[in-house]
């Protein structure tokens, strides 16, 4: 079976070919997202109508290509809550907060004539490592923003409206003045430690501390965009190298993010005793073994409950080093939904 995939994130959209029978993704296309970068705007319903026509202009690419020939379905991951009908219910780093409702399955399958099927993102990540009959786990991703999943016992935790694996959006600081979350609410995890709030976090660092951030390797990286560098000159590509780098500076900005984060791990592991725990998405996979390693010392200090520091950080692990997570995910979603609606009915 050959498929479309689509990967609709909060900056890059991506397209693919997906090919059930060899297993692997094809024709990779990569643009800029027409949507708002996580600012709200006043035509939100405006902002939605753009990233549907683009999708269908995608779409049609990939369909109209050598590696789409063939093609029988439509998969598309996208940054936001999404029932089990398709509906996009909420897109806070595609069109900022508010807005209706989007029906995007629906309005994919008018206009491009083909079957299509809309999953959360990260439930589409999911399913690049799920392992049926395999142990229970639970994928982060770090990027534009902080987005969940927990897979067991063959299957996503998501109910028909689209509900879980949402903690970016658990209140971690009750502040008035907290750093604001895409959706619009303040001190949400997603505001503290996703790559956005981790670099709005470094320049609130580098103004209060200049010092500190003139002599850092950090500084350093931005030296080639002013002299002296200053704290707005700062992106994330430079935050994360420098933290991977071992810049006392930036892992020091990179681990007041990451204590939120470990509460968050912390909370799913005594709630629902998951081991094992997947961290993908630009960020953390830039950031690599090192935010890991901070990750663990700040669950340690957090707690998990029965857990050794060896236990703790032996059940983090970085996903593959590619952007694809989506893409393969959903490909192998379909394909395994393909399968089960050839599946003969067994009868007694």
């Amino acid at each position: 079976m050959r498929c479309i995939v689509v990967d609709v994130g909060g900056t890059t959209l991506r397209t693919a070919c997906w090919d059930a029978d060899v297993q692997a993704l094809s024709g990779v296309r990569r643009v800029p997202v027409r949507g708002t970068g996580g600012l709200d705007t006043e035509d939100v319903v405006g902002v939605q109508r753009s990233v549907v026509e683009q999708l269908v202009e995608e779409i049609e690419l990939v369909r109209g290509s050598a590696e789409g020939l063939g093609a029988v379905a439509v998969g598309v991951a996208f940054a936001g809550p999404v029932t089990g009908a398709g509906t996009v219910t909420g897109a806070p780093t595609v069109w900022g907060g508010g807005g209706p409702a989007l029906p995007l399955a629906e309005l994919l399958r008018e206009r491009t004539g083909m079957p299509v099927t809309v999953v959360n993102d990260t439930t589409a990540a999911a399913w690049r490592y799920a392992d049926p009959g395999g142990p229970a786990f639970c994928l982060f991703t770090v990027s534009s923003g902080i987005s969940n999943k927990i897979y067991v016992g063959d299957d996503v935790l998501v109910d028909a409206g689209g509900h879980g694996g949402e903690l970016g959006h658990l209140l971690c600081d009750p502040a008035p003045d907290a750093p604001r979350c895409d959706c619009g609410g303040r001190g949400h995890l997603g505001a503290l430690a996703s790559g956005r709030g981790m670099l709005a976090a470094a320049r609130r660092a580098a103004r209060a501390e200049p010092g500190a951030f003139a002599v850092s390797r950090l500084a350093e990286l931005c030296a080639g965009t002013a002299t002296p560098p200053q704290p707005d000159d700062i992106t994330n590509r430079q935050l994360a190298r420098a933290a991977h780098e071992g810049d006392p500076f930036a892992v020091a900005v990179v681990r007041t993010g990451l204590a939120h984060l470990a509460t968050a791990v912390s909370s799913v592991f005594l709630a629902a005793g998951i081991r094992r725990y997947v961290f993908v998405g630009g960020f953390a996979l830039a950031v690599g073994e090192r935010f890991l390693d901070v990750l663990a010392e700040e669950l340690l200090r957090v707690g998990c409950f029965g857990l050794t520091a060896p236990e703790i950080r032996d059940m983090l692990v970085l996903g593959a080093p590619d952007d694809d997570h989506c893409l393969i995910g959903m490909g192998r979603l379909l394909g395994k939904r393909h399968q089960a609606s050839e599946a003969p009915l067994l009868t007694k």
